[in-house]
């Protein structure tokens, strides 16, 4: 799959679409003299600007890397959701400012047949037009068009809120336009915090995906050679520029040509069959079993505590009598706390040693 063809299609189809609704609205607007109609029209032609902003983004996002970006320009596409998700928010501020107004001084509105037809046409377009970008992006993973599927899914509920405020006026001669103009806001004000949310979530950081990581630990366990996979670290510079690193646990008696073969093969692996370039580091493992006592002690000290996740890459170097280790523990807690607390109880145990903790937090809810 060509992913930028694929977004820049569905940018186009939703350009044509918004446009050919720009168009209706306002011949019907114009025609009619409804100010209502003329101004969905220029809603449509943001959603047309959303799109081109959606290209826009998706061809700058597409750049080669250079010198001044080494990692290439895949996060201008996360902005482009940004300035989508402000967009929302834009309309709805101004959707909730008009609705307020409308409240505090009514007016009497008048839904004939022709704008009514209007609205249902206009209710009909954004959800396909919604769907159709809602398919694209899951496709591509690409959130900004995502961000527009929801756009124009909220699009259709403000045509929607209309509808049901002609029906009260035409019906039964109640004047709910001020009121359902402002629930209807208040969501589409709501979706726009969330689309923003989800736009710069993966700008700032974000915690590793399970699944992936949990397969890449599967794949790089499958060499003979491994006795574990720990520490995988990812960081996202687009939807197709991922960078990361993990660490492997190897007998010690590997000499420096295995391990340099065993690593190639599981970092050229992990580019093939997950694209993400990774450094994989090294640990150390005992081959004797003389610090086996030593390592079941360190094993049930840690599961006397259940802040302690994991303990891995524990290594005994006899000759300068240091022990290492890592300890996963618990996004909670006091982890300078709890690494005095095991080094404490392991000297007390075994005072000739000197112990080299390294502490990795676990960030999952």
């Amino acid at each position: 799959m060509n992913r930028e063809f694929e977004i820049v299609k569905a940018s186009i189809y939703g350009i044509v679409g918004n446009l050919l609704l720009v168009a209706f609205k306002m011949a019907v607007g114009f025609a009619s003299h409804s100010i209502a109609i003329i101004l969905d029209g220029v809603n449509n032609a943001t959603d047309a600007l959303s799109s081109i902003i959606t290209i826009v983004g998706t061809k700058l996002a597409g750049r080669r890397p250079d010198r001044r970006h080494p990692f290439g320009y895949g996060r201008v596409e996360y902005l482009t959701s940004v300035v989508i998700a402000v967009i929302i928010l834009v309309a709805g501020l101004i959707s909730l400012r008009e609705s307020v107004v409308k409240i505090i001084h009514p007016g009497t509105p008048s839904y004939s047949v022709l704008t009514i037809t209007v609205i249902v046409v206009a209710i009909l377009a954004k959800i396909f037009i919604g769907i159709m970008f809602k398919r694209f992006g899951d496709k591509t993973g690409c959130e900004a068009l995502i961000a527009s599927g929801v756009d124009s899914n909220y699009d259709a509920v403000l045509s929607a809120g209309t509808l049901v405020v002609a029906a009260a006026q035409n019906f039964w001669g109640l004047n709910i336009d001020g009121a359902v103009g402002l629930i209807i806001s208040l969501v589409v004000c709501k979706a726009g915090v969330e689309v923003l949310r989800d736009a710069l979530a993966p700008i700032i950081g974000l915690p590793e995906d399970k699944k992936l990581v949990e397969a890449i630990e599967a794949y790089a366990n499958g060499f003979p050679e491994v006795r574990g996979t720990y520490d995988v670290v990812l960081d996202n510079f687009g939807p197709n520029e991922v960078i990361g690193s993990l660490h492997i646990e190897v007998d010690d008696d590997m000499n420096a040509r295995e391990i340099h073969a065993l690593t190639r093969k599981i970092s050229e692996g992990l580019a093939e069959k997950f694209r993400i370039m990774a450094t994989v580091g090294v640990y150390a493992a005992n081959t004797t079993g003389a610090f086996a006592p030593m390592r079941a002690d360190l094993e049930a000290l840690a599961k006397e505590d259940p802040k302690i996740l994991q303990v891995h890459g524990f290594y005994v170097d006899d000759q300068t009598k240091t022990v290492y280790f890592d300890m996963m523990i618990d996004f909670h807690a006091d982890d300078d706390a709890i690494r005095t607390q095991v080094t404490e109880a392991m000297k007390k145990k075994y005072p000739a040693y000197t112990y080299n903790v390294v502490v990795d937090t676990d960030y999952e809810d």
